[in-house]
This record gives C-alpha cells, structure tokens and sequence, in this order.
C-alpha cells in the first residue's frame, strides 16, 4: 500500500501553490455534489523520488470521495529530463487511453486524474499473476503509435547524465564512482548492444512497482508517470522493471536494495513468455531465449542509468531519500555483475 501523510489545514496553504489551489477550487466549483470547493482534505503520498505528490479530496454524501492529485515537481530535476517533453509524452498516452487525465496546469506542477485503482507494493511484483498483468500492458504501452523518430534515447542520456554528475560531484565522488571510466564503459555497452533487428518500442524507463496501479474489480493495469519515457530497446524497459524488484522504495530504509530478490529464471521466462503471447504473437524456443538473454545484458545499463539518477539526485533534490547510497549500490552492481554477464552469457545478436 501506499504510505500517506495527511496535512492539517493550516499546512495546506504552504504545500500546495496558490496556483494549484485555484484550479482546484475551479475544478470543484463545477461539481454539484461538491457543496464548497474550498473543504478539501490533502494527503501526500510517500515513495515518489522525484516529485512531491498530493491526494486532494472533497467530501460527497451518498458516494465516495471526489478525489485528484496534485505533483509538484522536485527541484533540480529538470537537469534528469526534460519537463516539456513528460507533458507532452502524459498528453499523447492519455489520449491513448492509458494513463490520467491532466486536469490542469502550473508554474512547478500539475493536476491529474486520480485513478480509482491501487498502487501495486514491492511484493505484487512478485504474484505470478499480476506479473503477467503487467508484461500485457507493458506490450501495450510499447506498441503504442506516439509521434516522432524512434531514435533510440539510452545512450545519449547516459551520456549526458555522466557529464551532469561530473559537474555537480566532487573530486573524492567522481574518485569514488570511476567517472573516470565510465565514457568508455558506456561505449562498450552501446557497440555490444546495439543490434540490428532489436525490437524498438515505446519506453516507460521507469517501471518500479509505484508508477503501476491495478483496478481490484477489472484486474486492469494502468501504468503512470512518464518522466524518463521515450522509445528504447524494449530488453531495456524489462531490465530494468525486473532491477526494481530489488527495491522496496515504503521501508524505514527505501534506498535500501536486496538483489536476493532478482526474478529468477523461471520467472523472467513466463514474464517474456507473456509478453510476447499478449498480442497473439507466435513465439518460438529460441526468441524467447535470445530475448532474455538480451534483457541480462541490458541490466548492466539499468544500473549506470539510475546509478547515475542517484548521484544528480543527491545535489539536487530535498526528498528525503538517500540518493548516494542508493547510487552506491547500482554501482556496485554494474561492476560486480558485468564481467560475470558477458562471460555466461555472450551477447547474441
């Protein structure tokens, strides 16, 4: 479940901008069971990294709640991603009909939809039947037909990023975390890698258990946040929601990773096996091994990726998280499991 904080009253008047506040006194205004647009109730929800995000509620008699959230954007994030192209990617798929509605606008954030489902916990993730919920909708959010080239957007962003951190660390953590090696570690990677005949598809880049939320009633997926979406390998965007497995972001320590918890084979296989069934697709023994063996190798990205995240995240976000440890540990895992990866599994094209 989601941890929540209700905020008093008073409180409501810091955290939500004023701007905010008048398109939610306008959004309720036009809602007759809403007797004053101004009686709401705000409770934040904990385990967002990048942006603060608030649950706004209105009293109704005789059903539930009206309910939408609030995101305020997280200071310093726009050095992670750029913010015009998030909205613009939340508009696209929400036409699609796959994520909130944006119910309005301003300066540091938005207001959105709330989606009457709830948010998958770490240990969803590991259901078996959730699981292949999920590797349907992942299907479906990859074969979507989003405007623009498909350009590949993995390796110019680990590029960029590693430039941010270098500009933002000092000398003792650029010592610490080998900048000094990693433009050519990122080199190798991308010459490995990238293949002819990959299949390309739109990304989210950020499938952790909290941006998927599940209808108890219809079982339906609805996938949300799409901060760091964009095309990319889709051997990418499962990498790295199978890395998240390690993760359990509503614990007294959230930056706190067990790699114990990796999927393993069998479940990496039924995970790819859904996938691919999903659309009606014929799949043979062999894709779904070159596949999975594809998606080992894209760990190895994963983690300088959201290594990387950890270290701009550190000097430039006040959410209390702890970003270097974090940044630490996918680090750790890139080095640890590279030369064993490419050793067991040579990368087959």
């Amino acid at each position: 479940m989601v941890a929540v904080e209700t905020v008093g009253a008073i409180e409501v008047e810091e955290r939500i901008p004023k701007e905010a506040r008048r398109i939610l006194h306008s959004l309720a205004s036009e809602w007759s069971d809403v007797a004053d647009s101004r009686a709401l109730e705000v409770v934040q929800l904990k385990g967002a990294m990048t942006n603060q995000v608030f649950q706004i509620n209105w009293r109704v008699d005789g059903m539930r709640d009206r309910k939408v959230l609030v995101r305020i954007y997280g200071e310093g994030v726009d050095l992670l991603f750029d913010r015009a192209d998030e909205i613009r990617a939340f508009e696209l798929v929400s036409r699609h009909g796959q994520g909130p509605r944006l119910l309005g606008r301003f300066t540091n954030g938005r207001v959105e939809e709330f989606i009457h489902a709830r948010t998958l916990s770490a240990a969803d993730l590991r259901d078996p039947e959730i699981s292949a919920l999920v590797a349907s909708k992942l299907r479906e959010f990859h074969d979507l037909d989003m405007p623009g080239p498909t350009k590949v957007m993995l390796w110019d962003k680990l590029r960029n990023w590693l430039k941010t951190a270098k500009g933002l660390c000092s000398s003792q953590e650029a010592e610490e975390f080998h900048f000094d090696a990693l433009d050519e570690e990122i080199n190798t990677l991308e010459k490995l890698l990238s293949r002819d005949g990959q299949r390309i598809g739109f990304c989210h880049n950020d499938l952790q258990y909290g941006n998927i939320m599940m209808d108890e009633e219809t079982r339906q997926i609805t996938i949300i946040d799409y901060e760091y979406a964009g095309f990319n390998p889709i051997s990418y965007d499962i990498a790295n929601h199978f890395c998240e497995m390690a993760a359990d972001y509503h614990t007294d320590t959230p930056h706190i990773l067990d790699y114990n918890k990796y999927p393993d084979l069998e479940e990496r296989r039924k995970f790819v096996e859904m996938y691919l069934k999903s659309s009606g697709e014929e799949q043979t023994k062999e894709e779904i091994e070159s596949i999975l063996n594809s998606i080992e190798h894209y760990t190895l990205a994963s983690h300088l990726v959201w290594g990387l995240w950890g270290i701009i995240s550190e000097h430039v976000n006040e959410i209390d998280f702890d970003y270097m440890e974090y940044a630490r540990q996918r680090f750790e895992q890139f080095w640890l499991k590279k030369t064993a990866i490419f050793q067991s599994q040579p990368f087959q094209s």
